[in-house]
């Protein structure tokens, strides 16, 4: 499993660690609309997985915001998903007060579904960790990140250039 910590404390991470070159795992997360959301939703397409402690914090907010602003550059064919466990009407509010238009934020919080799937769930706290998955449009990974500190920002730039490179 990824090592990492929160606020330099280390935390134990739930599930599988997910690695360049397998097959991504199939989860079930809430979209804002409280409708089930799966990997084969967005089957055949590009999918950057920005995954987040809470989008209540400033680095999340700031890494939702980041990848918001370079979908326009990335085609049609990308989708990006914000995966957290707040709640969906929350996210919903924050993506209205942000104005967030180009990410689909979901929520982890009834099953913690993907973050056992993609190994990114802290028992400790009952948050998802920071990281960033590319999968291409045959549920390959092709980009996976643990950010060693969760309090930290991801590299923005390697998971953007993952998904040109697919694109």
């Amino acid at each position: 499993m990824a090592q990492v910590t929160f606020k330099n404390g280390p935390v134990t991470l739930v599930g599988n660690e997910v690695k360049v070159g397998e097959q991504a795992p199939d989860f079930t997360v809430l979209a804002n609309d409280l409708s089930p959301v799966t990997l084969k939703d967005s089957e055949g397409k590009i999918r950057l997985f920005s995954v987040v402690p809470s989008l209540d914090t400033g680095v999340c907010d700031a890494q939702t915001r980041r990848f918001n602003e370079e979908a326009a550059n990335l085609g049609d064919n990308v989708v990006i998903y914000t995966v957290s466990v707040d709640l969906p009407f929350a996210q919903k509010r924050w993506c209205g007060a942000a104005g967030i238009e180009a990410v689909q934020t979901v929520s982890d919080h009834r099953d913690l579904s993907f973050g056992e799937a993609y190994g990114v769930y802290i028992q400790e706290l009952r948050l998802l960790t920071r990281a960033v998955f590319v999968v291409d449009a045959d549920n390959k990974v092709t980009y996976a990140e643990y950010v060693a500190e969760a309090t930290d920002h991801p590299n923005y730039e390697a998971a953007i250039a993952a998904v040109k490179a697919l694109a």
